[in-house]
């Protein structure tokens, strides 16, 4: 088995105990770390594959987060600059009143090992905030989530906020949680709706191609 198959098995199959070493292997014989990068990629597709249809679980799919963070871990020191966040920068958060975290963490992971950089602005984020990551960082995509209907109305806020900064053209806006729906992406004029982490790695994706 050659040194990409080996790879791309072991993230596929969440193997964390082999991730590290393998990399290490890869880099000492040789190989260009962005090429394993693409190797650890592949895997990562084809466990989002899995998720979608229903034969890897949620607890599945966390694993394979830790396995990339692992094999990164390795990689880092290695990668030239922008190398490893070369798809682009993202802003993520919980928006304001709302504490949950679980949801947005994995979305935070499955972006930085799909190639992203991702800036985390945690949970209970006031619109403020959100404006001045966008300004601060360039950062071209926001990430929205929201688990608790009270608080819906925080998205709104958010857009607002850019609006009238002036920013609100430059940016994409997804948004992500248990109350959100597709009606809730054209009432609140954000751009699209991720149900899932695998999801959101697709919209983000095309967010940068456009």
């Amino acid at each position: 088995m050659s040194e990409q198959e080996q790879i791309v098995r072991t993230v596929v199959e969440l193997e964390l105990e082999n991730i590290a070493s393998l990399v290490q292997k890869a880099l000492d014989s040789g190989e260009e770390p962005s090429k394993v990068l693409e190797w650890m990629c592949d895997g990562m597709q084809e466990v989002g594959r899995l998720f979608e249809s229903g034969e890897y679980y949620l607890a599945d799919l966390v694993l394979a987060g830790e396995v990339m963070k692992e094999g990164l871990e390795i990689l880092k020191p290695h990668l030239k600059a922008g190398e490893a966040t070369a798809k682009g920068k993202v802003i993520m958060c919980t928006v304001k009143g709302d504490i949950h975290d679980i949801g947005k963490n994995l979305v935070c992971t499955m972006l930085s090992s799909s190639g992203f950089e991702v800036i985390d602005l945690g949970v209970d984020v006031p619109p403020e905030k959100v404006v001045g990551a966008v300004r601060e960082s360039g950062a071209r995509a926001i990430g929205l989530s929201v688990l608790i209907t009270p608080m819906i109305q925080s998205i709104g806020d958010v857009v607002e906020a850019l609006k009238n900064e002036g920013l609100r053209e430059k940016v994409k806006i997804a948004i992500g949680g248990a109350c959100t729906t597709e009606e809730l992406v054209e009432r609140m004029g954000v751009d699209a709706l991720g149900r899932d982490a695998v999801e959101a790695v697709r919209i983000f994706e095309s967010f940068m191609a456009s």
